[in-house]
């Protein structure tokens, strides 16, 4: 029985890691918490701890600190594995992380995105010519009627009370075809962005586009969305940046549109048929060039109509507006690009609600960007993660081995807990092989 060695790893987390931690140093700070006379807790610990309380699924800052405190075997695991020299604790944590900027984040999530460039590994997600696809879409993560901070948007409800919320627009990178998904980093929804849902998404995203067409200026991308963004100012924004779309479209929010397309005769449409080996139907009807709404009847776009009907009678139905135009030897790849869209909720926020991210658990408020900054670190954890199932041969070979994600995570931590681990290749290989195949130093304390 053999070990993995680094010939088994594309891209390896100790290396992401390391840049990580390089760009937190840089971060700069104001605040100062002393633990004793001339003490400080560094920026880059704190955040190095908080990314390792995600990247380790932690269930909250008060039990990892539990974990942590006065623990010599935690706290030499964390220096090998996450390169913390000294763990803060919870209250010091958050106090010291509440005056991070969060868009100091945003070159970290670049440095893993240069990570996929250089191994090669983004250049799967091709989908549509050099076009990659990525999908957008809004979500929350804290509610309370109690907690809020300067930062927090406000919700007036009909009974007289009010809630205090964060939103935040994500963009992830997505193929139809592969499992993974990568995240850019997700834009905050500030209370400036207006009071209505439509305003607030369309506000943060035109903010989220800006800063990916700065980082990515040469990046082809298709980007796919729900219907809030078929809308004129957004879909002349996309093109002000250079971005191709396919976005659903709704007769709710484009009524003009759908009288327009209904007057034509299916003979006047573009039209594919395909039934697969299943029996599987699938129907696309298109049109290219038709005004997008009365109010911006200068801005024409291509319809996209699709129906699929299985075997046994189930139906889908979704209609698409693109830029692109609509031939019958593309119209299914961008139906596809169309659908790939729910990778954002499939993918992205369902697997950080019910995988052990705990995305919707207050880890910690503040009164300034505590939330925020531990919502990136959390999203940030997540990409570590999705880069290593897709290109980390230890990682996908650990996996297989214990099943799920959720029996890794906590092989993973026990092993944490219970042995002084000197290197991930160490870890990963003791989750595959057991703990004498390396072997592991146990805690005899």
């Amino acid at each position: 029985m053999g070990v993995h060695t680094a010939a088994d790893k594309k891209i390896f987390v100790s290396s992401l890691l390391s840049e990580i931690r390089k760009n937190f140093e840089a971060i700069p700070t104001t605040v100062e918490v002393k633990r004793g006379p001339k003490h400080q807790y560094s920026i880059a610990d704190c955040l190095m701890s908080g990314l390792a309380m995600f990247g380790l699924k932690y269930s909250s800052l008060l039990q990892f600190d539990k974990a942590c405190r006065d623990d010599a075997l935690v706290k030499s695991n964390l220096q090998n594995l996450y390169g913390v020299k000294e763990v803060p604790c919870d209250t010091q944590m958050r106090t010291r992380l509440d005056a991070v900027d969060p868009i100091c984040l945003r070159k970290s999530y670049r440095t893993l995105f240069s990570q996929l460039q250089r191994s090669k590994l983004l250049w799967q997600y091709r989908f549509i010519d050099d076009y990659v696809v990525v999908s957008i879409d809004g979500t929350e993560y804290f509610n309370s009627e109690k907690v809020h901070c300067e930062n927090c948007c406000m919700r007036e409800h009909s009974n007289g009370k009010t809630s205090y919320y964060h939103q935040m627009m994500s963009a992830v990178l997505v193929h139809p075809d592969i499992k993974e998904v990568m995240p850019l980093c997700p834009e905050p929804i500030i209370k400036q962005d207006g009071s209505k849902k439509n305003d607030c998404e369309r506000n943060a995203t035109i903010r989220m586009l800006d800063h990916i067409h700065r980082e990515h200026p040469h990046l082809k991308i298709i980007i796919t969305a729900d219907a809030l963004a078929s809308n004129g100012p957004l879909i002349k924004h996309l093109r002000k940046v250079k971005m191709r779309y396919v976005i659903v479209v709704k007769p709710d929010g484009n009524k003009s549109l759908f009288e327009y397309m209904n007057a034509f005769k299916d003979s006047d449409l573009g039209c594919v048929n395909i039934t697969e080996k299943d029996g599987t139907i699938r129907r696309i009807k298109y049109r290219n060039q038709v005004p997008l709404n009365e109010s911006h009847p200068d801005l024409f776009v291509n319809f996209i109509d699709y129906t699929e009907t299985k075997p046994n009678g189930n139906t889908y139905h979704n209609t698409w507006i693109t830029d692109i135009t609509v031939t019958k030897s593309n119209a299914l790849k961008l139906v596809r690009t169309g659908r790939a869209k729910w990778k954002i909720e499939n993918e992205t926020f369902n697997t950080l609600k019910n995988q052990g991210y705990n995305f919707e658990h207050n880890f910690g408020h503040g009164y300034q960007d505590l939330t925020t900054v531990l919502a990136l670190l959390m999203m940030l954890a997540f990409f570590i993660d999705q880069i290593q199932q897709l290109g980390c041969g230890l990682f996908k070979a650990a996996l297989d081995k214990l099943g799920s994600k959720k029996a890794l995570w906590e092989r993973l931590r026990a092993f944490f807990f219970d042995y002084f681990i000197n290197s991930w290749e160490d870890l990963y290989n003791s989750l595959i092989y057991g703990h004498k195949a390396v072997p592991l130093q146990p805690d005899t304390s």
